[in-house]
């Protein structure tokens, strides 16, 4: 398989805390990979790495071969590499139409004379984005609450838009923070089957942090555990649940 994501030796301090510590994994193309692993494991701040919004101490991160190591949120978004977040950032006061709509870059309305002596492209554009964020909203069934605002939305919903908004710029790799977090039962095996049809039928590849262990076990594979800043233990749920040091420090297991 084509590697997708290599994390080489990444090394990230603060102050004089270690939080990851010669980190070294690789995600492999079309895969959902888990990656599970205690708080302060280090998995939230590998994320804030991987995206450029923290710099690493040394170690390099590639993607499809080519070195994104260090660059701006933004540029790491060019390369089609997309995240959600443990706590959901919605756009609180704009409609969940307007959250998904203003994912897409470069739109020609942005730019300053566009709208002036373009006004036709401009407005195609517009109803092309928004046709593409009604298909997005149906998907993830939130299409009923398409003229809500955002800070209107349940947890569980707003989790859902999360992705959604994911949805928009068809990602390559996909880095899912928690997605299960504070989402009721009912809810989160939709978003499980909403994470499935984004990589069976969009071939997203997907890096996975989790506490649930059914959601992983459900979605992933390989698992990848993170202890004190780097890889533990690496395999399908199965051999890695089984794992006495993973039992010991984890799973709860004797």
């Amino acid at each position: 398989m084509t590697t997708t994501l290599e994390v080489r030796d990444l090394v990230k301090t603060f102050g004089g805390l270690v939080v990851l510590d010669h980190c070294s994994f690789r995600v492999e193309c079309g895969t959902i990979t888990g990656l599970i692993g205690p708080n302060g494991a280090g998995k939230t701040t590998l994320f804030n790495v991987l995206t450029g919004f923290h710099k690493p101490d040394s170690g390099q991160v590639l993607c499809n071969g080519q070195d994104i190591t260090g660059l701006a949120p933004h540029r790491i978004f060019q390369h089609r590499i997309c995240r959600t977040f443990q706590i959901p950032r919605e756009f609180r006061d704009m409609t969940v139409l307007e959250n998904l709509m203003l994912v897409p870059p470069l739109q020609l309305g942005e730019r300053l004379w566009s709208p002036w002596f373009r006004p036709g492209r401009v407005r195609q554009q517009e109803a092309e984005i928004r046709d593409k964020a009604v298909d997005v909203l149906a998907a993830v069934r939130l299409l009923e609450q398409r003229d809500e605002y955002a800070r209107n939305l349940s947890g569980g919903q707003k989790k859902l838009l999360e992705l959604a908004r994911t949805m928009m710029v068809d990602p390559e790799l996909l880095l899912l923070d928690e997605p299960g977090a504070g989402v009721n039962p009912a809810l989160m095996d939709e978003l499980a089957n909403d994470i499935l049809c984004l990589h069976r039928e969009r071939g997203v590849t997907i890096l996975l942090i989790e506490h649930d262990m059914d959601l992983v076990r459900r979605l992933c594979d390989p698992v990848i555990v993170l202890a004190e800043g780097r890889p533990l233990v690496e395999g399908p749920f199965a051999t890695v649940a089984q794992d006495p040091r993973v039992l010991e420090a984890y799973l709860g297991g004797g």
